[in-house]
């Protein structure tokens, strides 16, 4: 249930991010979902791929500074609140969320979004508990 999440370290520099992606592209590689955190010097791109080994290894390889990091994909109720329902139950078990942004919606019912938390093993457990839906790493690269 834990999703191999790509993290690629980018200068703020002109076609920087056009470079990569198309690294990822020559070799057949697909985005799933991506976030990008920046500050005026360098910005920490996220990615879910179809093929996170094969990513690391390309981006590796074309000179980037990569790291791999696991987190979790889970089905938000697709209403309002439905997000806080789930944050209050993370809350409640005292995980920490260090980040999350959103995976394309797999239904009409349910949001997806990654979540890097504290205590992962934990947070599958407890989310589990709750009836909560937590992707397995081949729904998540099969989006």
């Amino acid at each position: 249930m834990k999703v191999q999440q790509i993290s690629v370290f980018l200068e703020n520099k002109s076609g920087r991010l056009a470079m990569l992606t198309k690294v990822l592209a020559q070799e057949k590689i697909n985005i799933r979902a991506l976030s990008i955190a920046d500050t005026t010097d360098f910005g920490i791109l996220r990615l879910i791929v179809d093929q996170p080994d094969a990513a690391y290894l390309m981006l590796k390889r074309a000179g980037f500074t990569v790291s791999e990091t696991a987190v979790i994909a889970v089905e938000i109720p697709d209403h309002p609140g439905g997000l806080a329902e789930i944050l209050d139950i993370l809350a409640g078990a005292e995980i920490n969320i260090e980040y999350c942004y959103a995976l394309p919606q797999k239904s009409n019912d349910k949001a997806l979004v990654v979540f890097r938390v504290e205590r992962l093993d934990e947070a599958i457990r407890v989310l589990l508990e709750k009836g909560v839906g937590v992707l397995k790493e081949d729904s998540v690269y099969g989006i």
